[in-house]
């Protein structure tokens, strides 16, 4: 239908809900949110329900287990990019960004797996996923090669979204060396040695990858991508996110330091798993208690799409803010530092119609009766 409305439903607009409301969605697009009735256009009634804007998903990779689920195993890309997404739209997601990294490590987080991901996404398979899908990379510093590709997939707007990573550990620092090796066990069926020698070569191109980074700032800014930093543990690291103008600061270690990015105006970004399981599983800052000290701008899935849903109404269970707060934390913020706030993430005239419609009094992703992406509904669960 090209116009239509939903009527008796009570709506999550930007300034609160509005009881027994009425949206009219007119070719992918809210028209009018209103309370009258339309009798003359095709109506959904929907009493009883909660419209909700649709989830915006800026920095989630839980589809790297659709890709690789055990080191070693990989299933074609097609089949684990179509079984994302619908994962997503399972759990409310109707606009995600593609967290890819872009890592000096052979196989799942490689160039080409990046270039696979993203020709699937943006082209071959982008009439077939339900979500509104975006790209954005995670560009890891050791990672010098091919470089001139990185910079055209920027250039050609094919990149919608740059973070900048360096999951290496400084020399001497065994605790994070043994981390990162932990965290390397999980994608490659490698020897001890050899995951060691490769960690050695990417401390080797690290210095050549700095300049490298900041020719991707200067790139990114040209091209209006917004620019995200990760993981700032120190202050020096805040201040070097400053100085090269980045507008999201994913996951920072400390309250201090989630204060001062918010400083420079900074959206901060933390990830729904923290709160859902209680704490980080780095031991740095809970968002629980970064959302309390008013230092959280967005919550992502990170690792886990259902978190992302029930994180609102946690927030609202622990009574720090009320739904309607809340909501936003996954919606319309990180919308707006994702640069598509003026189209994402509100139920409102003129924005993209992406809403769910959602069973009252029941924090789990089972509530969602049905999702709308562009004014079409995509699923239907009850």
């Amino acid at each position: 239908m090209k116009k239509f409305a939903i009527e008796c439903v009570d709506i999550l607009t930007p300034t609160g809900w509005l009881k027994n409301g009425s949206a009219v969605i007119k070719e992918g697009k809210f028209a009018s949110i209103d309370t009258f009735h339309h009798p003359k256009m095709p109506t959904i009634i929907a009493k009883g329900l909660l419209m909700l804007p649709g989830i915006v998903d800026i920095h989630g990779d839980a589809f790297e287990r659709s890709i690789a689920p055990r080191p070693g195993v990989r299933f074609p890309l097609k089949m684990a990019i179509l079984e994302n997404d619908r994962s997503l739209i399972a759990a409310g997601i109707t606009t995600f960004f593609y967290s890819i990294t872009d890592s000096y490590e052979p196989g799942l987080r490689s160039r080409d797996t990046a270039r696979d991901i993203i020709n699937l996404v943006l082209e071959e398979e982008k009439q077939n996923l339900k979500a509104d899908s975006h790209i954005h990379i995670r560009h890891e510093q050791a990672n010098i090669d091919k470089f001139d590709e990185l910079c055209d997939w920027l250039k050609q707007g094919k990149v919608h979204l740059l973070s900048l990573n360096d999951h290496i550990p400084p020399p001497g620092d065994e605790d994070k060396l043994d981390r990162h090796l932990n965290s390397l066990r999980t994608r490659h069926k490698k020897t001890y040695t050899e995951l060691a020698a490769l960690i050695k070569t990417a401390l080797v191109n690290k210095e050549r990858g700095l300049q490298q980074v900041e020719e991707l700032v200067t790139l990114a800014h040209q091209n209006d991508i917004p620019l995200a930093s990760h993981d700032d543990d120190t202050e020096a690291k805040v201040e070097l996110s400053a100085q090269r103008g980045v507008s999201i600061t994913e996951f920072p270690a400390t309250i201090e330091l989630a204060a001062k990015s918010r400083s420079y105006d900074a959206s901060v970004l933390m990830g729904a798993p923290n709160l859902i399981r209680g704490g980080s599983h780095l031991g740095w800052m809970s968002v629980e208690t970064a959302v309390k000290k008013g230092v959280v701008d967005c919550l992502c899935s990170d690792y886990h799409y259902p978190s992302l849903f029930h994180a609102p109404f946690k927030l609202a269970e622990l009574g720090i803010m009320s739904l309607e707060q809340a909501w936003k934390l996954v919606s319309a913020y990180p919308a707006k530092a994702a640069g598509i706030g003026s189209s994402k993430g509100s139920i409102a005239t003129g924005w993209d119609a992406d809403f769910l419609l959602v069973k009252p009094n029941n924090p789990e992703p089972s509530a969602i009766a049905s999702v709308y992406v562009a004014g079409k509904e995509v699923a239907r669960f009850n």
